[in-house]
């Protein structure tokens, strides 16, 4: 939740300026894709994938696949490759053998990039440094609140949103 949004009106109504029915906003629901769905976005922006398996079944460690990806990181991945003017191949999405939690690539947050010079100097020069990640991987966050991890060999980044699409 913004509190920003949230905490203004509440500032207003004590101060007397607004009546006092606030309006509060609500986290909105995950919207899930289908493989097809994703890749035709992908496509469309002239986003590539790729896996080490040439195949997109979700259960399968070494495809690449989009099954359940949420729609915020389908169009983030667009945004930054709009943003950017960089090519983009995608690496990693939704399919087994990420590390579990929350916002993993299973539940449809993550997408992992490949590592091309022109996408890391823009996430480095246009994001914020925010340190190392547990692991050890240096991290950069976008003003939506997006992470950008480098991994070493590809960028493994977490969608909260779609970064103003």
């Amino acid at each position: 939740m913004n509190f920003r949004r949230a905490l203004v009106p509440v500032v207003a109504v004590l101060a007397g300026l607004l009546p006092a029915v606030v309006v509060v906003e609500q986290a909105s629901a995950v919207t899930k894709m289908t493989h097809s769905q994703a890749t035709a976005i992908f496509s469309a922006a002239g986003i590539t994938w790729s896996s080490s398996g040439n195949c997109s079944d979700w259960n399968n460690s070494t495809c690449t696949s989009f099954t359940n990806i949420n729609d915020t990181t389908v169009y983030g991945v667009r945004t930054l490759k709009q943003s950017s003017g960089c090519a983009v191949n995608i690496t990693g999405g939704t399919e087994t053998g990420h590390a579990s939690g929350t916002y993993s690539h299973r539940n449809g947050y993550k997408v992992d990039i490949s590592k091309y010079t022109c996408v890391g100097n823009y996430i480095r020069n246009t994001f914020t440094y925010i340190g190392v990640r547990g692991d050890g991987a240096p991290q950069w966050e976008s003003g939506a609140g997006n992470v950008y991890a480098d991994e070493g060999n590809h960028w493994d980044i977490t969608y909260h949103n779609c970064g103003g699409c």
